[in-house]
């Protein structure tokens, strides 16, 4: 039988190297039998072609059968076959050894990861005529690196994150290492205790003692933890627990641990973590946890005396206004003013707390109801008075919940909830007022707090839909336009409001995602339509002004309009009064909008602060007159008058009038009379379903 070693011989003679490049060869080869090892033949190209390959390499190589003979590319996959290639090159271009390191997929199903090293063999014309490939596995040596890599950092995370402070001595007492935590509770740098004597650091009366310890650790005798003096940098003493631990390497000891703690440290530390557990960092008052155990005691006291207390939960109104325009700075400012002008009622024999961010509440002992609502106000009266900031004056009113015990609440956590749900109506009803907490809020309170639970849900449940609502042209009673209108059917409540979940959806922030979906489905509605053969029309879709606060929304609408391939002039962006409050982000996206085709319109024209500058800003194609207007247009001659002037200004300034609410043919005869364009209402049709739309309208 022939060997490899003879194969390979018969194919350098074919080539007719010289015996010196054999030699090389072989040389190569047999001094890492050990290792992988392949043999390329150079061609032109270039390629690299196997004509050999030792006994490990065929073993752990995942080549195809017959692979000698072949180039890289026809005995490997291109994902294995061209980085290959590419460092092969490398050899053909330095013309000397090149290394690198990857990771092979062995036969098994095992990854090995090896270091190859290519060595090129250069013929008499210094051309390389060969290349040698040496890989050795070096998969168990990363491992046990990684292994020692990790116990080392192990360690170092010990030593150097333990509050105690751990020095390491040789056993000659020179100091060779020290954690942070000890350089901290000595007072040196790391620099200026290296290599000093642990000796020079103890007080001469106490030298014997800690000699006598240090020894016995040197010996390996084992040691109890004694407390002894140390010299602070600064001179002074520090009483300090040592515990000293031998270093055993190679069952030999080469130095000793010192743990050191600080005993008058930790006492100052206790009682500032004692602090910091029950009061407010910033402004110094009693905090939520400190509220809880104190509220405990008030109920278990006023349980033997048969005395009542109340509790005031305090909210600062528009305190997140100050808080974004004036900054956190000045926030934190006014929180710490608030809680100095809160603590003034402690003469009352009240505790003050902070609860969080906004919220203070004050626990009012042996108080009744007439007592309590004279405090309160005097805490409105206190906060008519401005407070000063950096020379500025500024107004900040409270509003004020009240819970009364034992008839509000048995239990510290109920108090707590049955003042915020007071507080929660008082903001209600127009805020910087009090009010007492009365059973029937429950009920309320827990219905928006459910309603918001399910609103989150609304989206992934697929309980939103969008009916479309037709706008007539006044004139030719045709149908060129509908506005999208959300609706939410949930599986437990039923259908729920608009008037009830789209301010819930403001408030929470939820109007966002909702927003985004309302935007998605609406476009796909419109592309389903096109497809079905609809033409020349329009849908409106309502944008919060919230949504103009987002940086992505005009991105939103355009990814829509791609991915559904619709034409923007298919696409109606309808906005509020409020919305164009905000010219500053307003603007310039419906600027963007109106260059890709999209029409602007403004909902609800006239019930809000509208403003004649605005409709020359904006711009805007068309104007809603609010149902609140159409609704007595027959009756009311104001509303008439203020009708057809929306109109007329409309028309008069290029754009299209749409009126809502229209119920009878007597108000559409006025608007037509009036030249209004278009109207929309139950005279004509409700919001429908897309698929009534179709049935009714295409």
């Amino acid at each position: 039988m022939v060997t490899m070693k003879e194969l390979l011989s018969k194919e350098l003679n074919n080539i007719q190297i010289s015996n010196r490049i054999e030699k090389i060869i072989f040389e190569v080869i047999f001094n890492h039998i050990k290792d992988l090892i392949f043999i390329m033949k150079v061609e032109e190209g270039p390629e690299f072609r196997y004509i050999f390959a030792n006994e490990p390499g065929l073993n752990h190589a995942s080549l195809s059968a017959g692979f000698i003979g072949k180039t890289l590319k026809e005995a490997l996959s291109d994902k294995r076959a061209l980085p290959l290639q590419a460092e092969y090159e490398k050899t053909l271009i330095k013309k000397e050894t090149i290394a690198y390191s990857d990771e092979v997929k062995l036969s098994d199903g095992s990854t090995m990861v090896g270091e190859s090293f290519l060595t090129p063999i250069l013929d008499d014309q210094n051309q390389v005529r060969f290349v040698v490939s040496v890989t050795r596995d070096i998969t168990h040596a990363l491992i046990e690196k990684k292994r020692l890599i990790k116990e080392e950092q192990k360690y170092r995370s010990i030593v150097d994150h333990n509050l105690d402070g751990i020095l390491s001595v040789n056993l000659k007492g020179s100091i060779l290492e020290v954690n942070p935590a000890g350089n901290k509770i000595l007072g040196y740098t790391e620099k200026q205790l290296s290599n000093r004597s642990i000796f020079n650091l103890i007080p001469e009366l106490d030298i014997g003692e800690f000699k006598e310890l240090f020894n016995k650790t040197k010996y390996g005798y084992p040691t109890e933890s004694i407390d002894i003096r140390f010299v602070h940098r600064k001179g002074i003493y520090l009483t300090i627990h040592l515990k000293t631990v031998p270093i055993v390497i190679d069952s030999e000891i080469e130095g000793i641990y010192l743990i050191i703690k600080d005993l008058s440290q930790q006492a100052q530390s206790a009682e500032k973590i004692k602090y910091m557990a029950f009061h407010d960092q910033l402004t110094g008052l009693l905090n939520r946890r400190a509220l809880l155990g104190d509220l405990g005691d008030y109920i278990a006291e006023a349980k033997k005396s048969g005395n009542t207390f109340a509790l005031l939960s305090i909210d600062l109104d528009r305190f997140k206004y100050l808080n974004d325009t004036l900054g956190h700075l000045v926030g934190d400012e006014i929180l710490v003013k608030v809680g100095e002008r809160l603590s003034e009622f402690k003469l009352n024999n009240c505790s003050v707390y902070r609860q969080g961010g906004d919220e203070f509440i004050i626990i009012l002992p042996n108080a009744d109801r007439r007592k309590v609502s004279k405090f309160a106000q005097s805490i409105l009266a206190r906060f008519a008075h401005s407070f000063y900031l950096n020379s500025k004056e500024y107004y900040i009113t409270p509003s004020i919940g009240v819970s009364m015990y034992p008839h509000d609440g048995n239990k510290a956590e109920i108090l707590i909830k049955n003042a915020d749900e007071a507080l929660f109506r008082v903001k209600e009803k127009g805020k910087a007022h009090f009010q007492f907490y009365r059973s029937e809020m429950n009920s309320f309170i827990t219905n928006i707090v459910e309603l918001e639970t399910n609103l989150r849900k609304a989206i992934d449940r697929n309980e939103l839909t969008l009916h479309y609502q037709p706008q007539i042209e006044l004139a030719t009673k045709k149908i060129k336009s509908y506005e999208a209108l959300l609706r939410w059917n949930n599986h437990e409540l039923g259908n729920i409001s608009p008037a009830d979940f789209i301010p819930l959806a403001e408030d929470t922030g939820l109007i966002i995602p909702i927003g985004n979906w309302v935007i998605e489905t609406a476009c796909k509605q419109i592309k389903d339509w096109v497809d079905k053969g609809m033409e020349d029309f329009k849908v409106a879709i309502n944008i919060s002004p919230k949504q103009f606060q987002q940086h992505n929304l005009l991105l939103k609408i355009r990814y829509a309009l791609e991915k559904y391939q619709i034409h923007p002039s298919f696409l109606e962006i309808e906005i509020t009064e409020g919305a164009m409050q905000d010219t500053e982000d307003t603007i310039p996206i419906l600027s963007e909008l109106k260059e890709l085709g999209i029409s602007i319109s403004v909902d609800d024209f006239g019930t809000g602060y509208s403003s004649l500058n605005y409709l020359k800003q904006f711009p805007i194609d068309v104007l809603k007159i609010d149902k609140s207007f159409v609704d007595d247009v027959l009756s009311n001659e104001k509303d008439a008058a203020i009708t057809t002037t929306i109109i007329h200004m409309g028309r008069s300034l290029g754009m299209e009038v749409i009126a809502e609410g229209v119920e009878n043919e007597e108000q559409a005869k006025f608007l037509l009379n009036a030249n209004c364009h278009k109207a929309q209402g139950f005279l004509f049709a409700r919001p429908l379903p897309a698929e009534e739309i179709e049935k009714k309208f295409l």
